[in-house]
């Protein structure tokens, strides 16, 4: 299954939010930057919820569109998972990183997308 940035981007949010993931965002990064089209950015209760809503993820996209990001960061620690698709990024925080580190303030600028096609 090939699907587009997009079409990808929302289909890893609503994988994590099948897991339970709070808070799922996914902003346009198109207008500002060039080393991706989107991030999908949510929150996991804690570091064994963020590992829970990766593993579905890394799961299921690997499985079904074939998948897999071109690199990882964060799993051991799991406050803040970091998955490069390439078009997507994945962050997936606890809520005390996602606070800290405020990735929607910091490109408050970009458009955020909905998310209401995500869990169809």
């Amino acid at each position: 299954m090939q699907l587009t940035p997009l079409e990808h981007a929302r289909r890893i949010a609503a994988l994590a939010q099948e897991k339970l993931a709070e808070d799922v965002v996914i902003l346009d990064m198109r207008p500002v930057c060039t080393f991706t089209d989107f991030f999908v950015i949510c929150t996991g209760r804690n570091a064994r919820q963020t590992a829970a809503i990766w593993d579905e993820v890394h799961g299921r996209m690997k499985s079904e569109a074939d998948l897999l990001p071109r690199s990882v960061d964060g799993v051991q620690e799991g406050t803040w998972i970091l998955a490069d698709y390439l078009d997507v990024v994945l962050h997936v925080f606890t809520p005390e990183a996602r606070a800290y580190y405020k990735l929607e303030d910091l490109w408050g600028d970009v458009p955020a997308i909905e998310l209401e096609a995500a869990t169809a």
